[in-house]
């Protein structure tokens, strides 16, 4: 079994809508204009491909993201900084493989060099005991619970603080060259880039 995880195009949106909005009541569906939204403020998000074939994907948001998400803006509220997981998402085919450890490896290694904190979401009605767990085995913890405006449920919202990012802003960001080695797994995303210069006016 050959894994890939790589950048998401504009070509894979239509695969991935389906995706999303074949996953279950655990993800909330979108339309095709929402997720073209997404794709261009996303700071993260990537596809794992299994064989050749699309498997699933992470999308994740920075706080300056322009996302009108109850949970996206319960930490904005309260986080200067952070990068926030808005959904995963495995196809049926390819669960128990172990790709979600590797999609969290993989923006945790992302944020860590970009963020003090990463955040996200799960489900509490109905409890979702395999997520808790889950993000537990990470190192996330509960910093707060909401019911979601838009469908009456309670989440729990969990906060992972990055001890490898001070060292980060110190010696690269605020330090030295005041940014990061070229490498393309720090790079930041075009199409997010583009569009914060565009809000800026830049």
């Amino acid at each position: 079994m050959a894994v890939r995880i790589r950048d998401v195009g504009p070509h894979d949106l239509d695969p991935i809508l389906a995706l999303n909005n074949a996953a279950g009541p655990t993800i909330l569906p979108l339309s095709a204009d929402a997720l073209h939204r997404l794709h261009d403020q996303a700071c993260y998000f990537r596809a794992a491909e299994v064989d050749g074939h699309l498997a699933g994907f992470l999308l994740a948001l920075d706080q300056d993201a322009d996302y009108d998400s109850a949970n996206f803006r319960w930490f904005r509220q309260r986080y200067a900084q952070f990068v926030y997981i808005d959904r995963i998402v495995i196809a049926k085919p390819y669960r128990r493989l172990g790709l979600g450890r590797v999609f969290y490896a993989d923006v945790i290694s992302y944020a860590e060099t970009h963020s003090p904190e990463i955040t996200c979401e799960v489900f509490l009605e109905p409890r979702n005991d395999v997520a808790l767990l889950f993000h537990g085995s990470f190192g996330f913890q509960e910093v707060g619970q909401q019911v979601m405006p838009d469908n009456g449920r309670r989440v729990a919202l969990l906060a992972k603080t990055l001890c490898s990012y001070p060292f980060v802003r110190d010696t690269y960001l605020q330090g030295g060259a005041g940014q990061l080695p070229d490498l393309p797994w720090l790079r930041e995303r075009k199409h997010a880039a583009i569009a914060t210069r565009a809000a800026g006016g830049a």
